[in-house]
Order: structure tokens, then C-alpha cells, then sequence
């Protein structure tokens, strides 16, 4: 008797979207789950080499909350590709700056496999807003309350 596993072909693959309301809510926490949802690994019938994952829509990016001293504490560092061109930066200084949605998409970029075309693809269905109000209303999302679904999500003061 001899068994196989079954594998999605990218044509059986339906996509749904979620929608998820960041404010207040762990950094890390958020983005390991929405990290999980694109890349599909919440399906049954994942699929490793096939994008099986979900359109993620979050709001309220720019109310995100670190745990501990890491908002002033963490370091962001980039190159400029020049020498001596190293800079550095704080989550406290990207928040209030004028993209503040780039903490969020660098960490769930970060938890992505490293550098591939499926991960490039999979994070151009991750669609991040600085406020309340998002444009994929007619998609009719699916609200995922992250905020209470575990007490660890959210950032006790």
C-alpha cells in the first residue's frame, strides 16, 4: 500500500484576506502571525514551494507597541553601500518619522524566508496603513481580533 502527499498546485490556491487592527498590540507578536498567514503555514494543506498564503491588511501600523526598553534600547542599522557608510536608527524615531510602517514590514520581512522570489512575492500581498482607514474595503476582509486573543499580545503597562 503505498501512500503519497498530497501537494496544492498554484491553480487550486484561493487566497483570502484578513484585516488586523495593530494598535496596542507586540511588535514580534504580530508579525510572527501575519509572517505564518502569508506564507500559509495556518492551511492543512500547506505547501512549501507554493504561495498558499493570505492578503493581510493592517491598520493602525503607527500604534504598535514594543515590549520593554526595545523602542529606544533596539537598533536598526543599513549601509549606504559607501565606506564608513553605516547608519543606524531607533523603533522610537521610525514610529514618529514619516513612514512609520516600515518597523512592521522589516520584521515580518525578517521572518520570511531569506531573499527568495516566493518571499518577495509573498510580502507584496501584506498591505500595512499608518491609520485607521484602509482602501481593500472592497475585498470585504476578514477582521481578525489579535488584540485578545492571547494577553501576551498586547503590551501590559
Amino acid at each position: 500500500m503505498k501512500t503519497t502527499t498530497a501537494s496544492l498546485k498554484p491553480a487550486e490556491v484561493e487566497k483570502k484576506w484578513i484585516h488586523i487592527d495593530a494598535e496596542g498590540v507586540v511588535v514580534g507578536r504580530l508579525a510572527t502571525f501575519i509572517a505564518n498567514r502569508l506564507r500559509g503555514k495556518h492551511r492543512p494543506d500547506y505547501t512549501p514551494h507554493v504561495d498558499c498564503g493570505d492578503y493581510v491588511v493592517v491598520t493602525n501600523v503607527d500604534k504598535v507597541v514594543f515590549t520593554g526598553k526595545k523602542s529606544t534600547d533596539k537598533v536598526y542599522y543599513r549601509h549606504t553601500g559607501h565606506p564608513g557608510g553605516i547608519k543606524s536608527t531607533t523603533p522610537e524615531k521610525v514610529l514618529g518619522g514619516r513612514f512609520p510602517e516600515r518597523v512592521l514590514e522589516k520584521a515580518v520581512e525578517r521572518m520570511l524566508p531569506k531573499e527568495s522570489p516566493l518571499a518577495r512575492k509573498q510580502m507584496t500581498h501584506l498591505r500595512l496603513f499608518a491609520g485607521a482607514e484602509h482602501t481593500h474595503q472592497a475585498q470585504s476582509p476578514e477582521t481578525i481580533d489579535f488584540k485578545s486573543a492571547s494577553p501576551k499580545n498586547t503590551r501590559s503597562q
